[in-house]
C-alpha cells in the first residue's frame, strides 16, 4: 500500500546529501606541503650561488669622490642623483680628463702598500685589498708610542726592540743609570725588582707612590693601559722589564697565563710568542721570567728564547725560581747581559719574613758585592721595601737599578 503524504513519516523521502571523499587525508595534505618546501631549499641551494645567504646586509650611501649636485657651486641641494645617459655631441671637459688620468693612477697601489688575497672558504672566489702604506710612511714599529723609532722593528704582533743601525741597544738607552758620589761608590750594590706591575691596582698606585726610584719595575704583559703605566714609571725614573710567562713544573695545573713559554712548542713558536710579550709596550731595558722552573731548566726550550733576547739587544733576568735553571750559562754562550735573583723577598707575605729576607739580601751583598731581590708588587711587600730603601745608605749600602748589576755571563 503506497502512503500517501499525510500518512507517510516525515523525512523518509527525502534524499540525503553526503559530503564528497577526499582522496587524501588532511595530514598526508600537510606533509607533502612541507615536503614541497624542503625540495625548493634543496633546489635552491644546489642551484644558486649564493655564498653570504642568510648574513645580515647593510646598504651604506657613500658620496662619490667627484662631489654631488649639491657640492657643485650654485646648487641648491635639489637636483635628482639621476643619470640620463652620455652625449655623444657634447665636448668633453679637460677637467674631466684630468679627473680621469687621476682616477687612474689612484687606482694603483700607492708605495709601500701591501696586497693581500682572501679567499672564500664556500665559493672559492679570491678578492684582493690592498693595504697602503703610503709614499714615505715610516714602518708601523717607528710609530709605536714610549719607544725610541731607531731601536724599533716590525714584528706581526706590533713594535718590538731591536739593536740600533749605530750599534745603540734598548738596555742602554732605555736604561736609568745612578750617578754615584764617591762616598758611594765602593759599597755593595743591591737591586730589587718589583714584579706584577699594573695587575693589582693598589699595589701598583703603592709602589708608584712609595718606592724610590733605584727600584726596577717588571710590568705583567697582560695589564691594562701598559704603554701609559709604562710611560709614567720612565717618568718617574724606573727602569722597566717585561714578565715573560714561563713553564712551571707542574703546569698546567699552575698556569701563568696566556702566551707562556713552553717546553712541549717548537722554538720558532716560543720566539712568536715572545714576541708578543715584547709588543707589549715600549721602552724597557729587559726580560724577566715568570714562574718558569721547567722552562729555565730546559737547555733546547730556553736556549732559542735567550738567543732571542740577545738579538734584541735586551738584558735577561732569572727570578730566581729554580736553582737547576741554565739560563747563566747559555747567557754566557749568547753574549747576554744576565742578572739573577738570590731571594724571593716575600716568598711568605708577612711583614716579618719580608724583613728577615732584605737582611739576608745584604748579607749576599756584603759577601759578593752584588745582590738582586724579587718582590710582588703588593701593598704590604711595598711598605717594608720602601721603609728598608729609606735607611739603606746609613747601613753601608747602595740600591742600583738592575742595569748596574747585569753583568754579560762567562760561558761555561
Amino acid at each position: 500500500m503506497e502512503a500517501d503524504d499525510l500518512n507517510a513519516p516525515l523525512g523518509q523521502s527525502r534524499k540525503k546529501h553526503r559530503l564528497p571523499k577526499l582522496p587524501v587525508a588532511a595530514p598526508q595534505m600537510l606533509a607533502g606541503a612541507l615536503a614541497m618546501v624542503g625540495l625548493v631549499v634543496a633546489l635552491w641551494a644546489a642551484f644558486v650561488n649564493d655564498p653570504l645567504g642568510g648574513e645580515p646586509i647593510v646598504v651604506v650611501a657613500t658620496k662619490s669622490s667627484g662631489g654631488t649636485a649639491a657640492d657643485a657651486p650654485g646648487g641648491d641641494g635639489k637636483e635628482h642623483a639621476r643619470h640620463e645617459g652620455e652625449s655623444t655631441n657634447a665636448p668633453i671637459p679637460k677637467a674631466a680628463t684630468a679627473a680621469a688620468a687621476a682616477a687612474e693612477k689612484s687606482s694603483e697601489p700607492p708605495p709601500g702598500s701591501k696586497t693581500v688575497t682572501i679567499i672564500d672558504g664556500s665559493s672559492g672566489k679570491s678578492k684582493e685589498v690592498v693595504i697602503p702604506g703610503g709614499a714615505g710612511d715610516k714602518p708601523a714599529a717607528a710609530k709605536a708610542p714610549g719607544g725610541d723609532p731607531k731601536l724599533l722593528d716590525v714584528s706581526r704582533h706590533g713594535a718590538i726592540p731591536k739593536i740600533g743601525t749605530d750599534g745603540s741597544k734598548p738596555y742602554t738607552v732605555y736604561a736609568r743609570p745612578r750617578t754615584l758620589p764617591p762616598s758611594l761608590k765602593d759599597l755593595p750594590r743591591i737591586a730589587i725588582v718589583i714584579g706584577g706591575l699594573g695587575i693589582s691596582a693598589s699595589g701598583t698606585a703603592e709602589a708608584m707612590a712609595k718606592l724610590p726610584p733605584a727600584v726596577t719595575f717588571a710590568l705583567a704583559p697582560y695589564a691594562p693601559d701598559i704603554q701609559k703605566l709604562a710611560e709614567r714609571a720612565r717618568a718617574d725614573d724606573h727602569e722597566l722589564l717585561v714578565q715573560a710567562p714561563m713553564e712551571p713544573f707542574d703546569y698546567p695545573d699552575n698556569d701563568p697565563g696566556p702566551q707562556t713559554l713552553l717546553t712541549s712548542v717548537t722554538a720558532e713558536q716560543n720566539v712568536d710568542r715572545l714576541q708578543w710579550l715584547m709588543s707589549r709596550f715600549q721602552g724597557y731595558v729587559g726580560i724577566v721570567s715568570f714562574m718558569g722552573a721547567r722552562f729555565t731548566a730546559t737547555e733546547h726550550a730556553l736556549s732559542p728564547v735567550l738567543n732571542e733576547t740577545a738579538k734584541r739587544g735586551l738584558i735577561f733576568v732569572d727570578n730566581g725560581s729554580s736553582s737547576r735553571s741554565v739560563a747563566s750559562q747559555i747567557a754566557g754562550n749568547q753574549n747576554l747581559p744576565f742578572a739573577k735573583a738570590d731571594l724571593i723577598l716575600d716568598a711568605v707575605p708577612i711583614a716579618a719574613e719580608i724583613d728577615r729576607a732584605l737582611n739576608r739580601l745584604e748579607i749576599v751583598a756584603r759577601e759578593g758585592g752584588v745582590a738582586v731581590g724579587m718582590a710582588t708588587a703588593q701593598p704590604g711587600t711595598i711598605a717594608r721595601i720602601a721603609e728598608w730603601a729609606a735607611k739603606i745608605e746609613k747601613r753601608g749600602f747602595v740600591l742600583v737599578p738592575i742595569s748596574m748589576v747585569a753583568v754579560k755571563a762567562k760561558s761555561s
